[in-house]
């Protein structure tokens, strides 16, 4: 796994990431209305760019270069988002994204 950070032309692939996570991971915890209220299909490309605009984001891909996880964040330390692809579950991506945005911000002295 290796991780580096967004580039606009991800914004497509986190946005559908986003959305294959809650429709696929939650789907024990929130029922189908919920889930798609949280994320509409398809997704609004324009909306997430608004989104991803003002916070750093770091993803992870996998040895194929695959989006694995993503994870936004602002420098007070605050954490926007942080969704893992269900192709990824319990891998330890989550960890590894929230591990470097811990060190980074640890570094910048937040």
């Amino acid at each position: 796994m290796k991780l580096r950070p967004y580039k606009n032309s991800d914004l497509e692939s986190v946005a559908h990431l986003f959305t294959a996570s809650i429709h696929g991971l939650a789907i024990d915890h929130y029922d189908a209305a919920q889930r798609a209220a949280w994320a509409p299909q398809p997704p609004d490309l324009s909306e997430w760019n608004e989104r991803l605009n003002g916070l750093h984001t770091v993803v992870a891909e996998d040895d194929d270069n695959e989006l694995a996880g993503f994870l936004s964040y602002a420098m007070n330390g605050y954490i926007g988002l942080l969704y893992v692809s269900p192709r990824h579950p319990r891998r330890g991506v989550a960890s590894l994204l929230y591990r470097k945005i811990e060190s980074t911000l640890s570094f910048a002295g937040i």
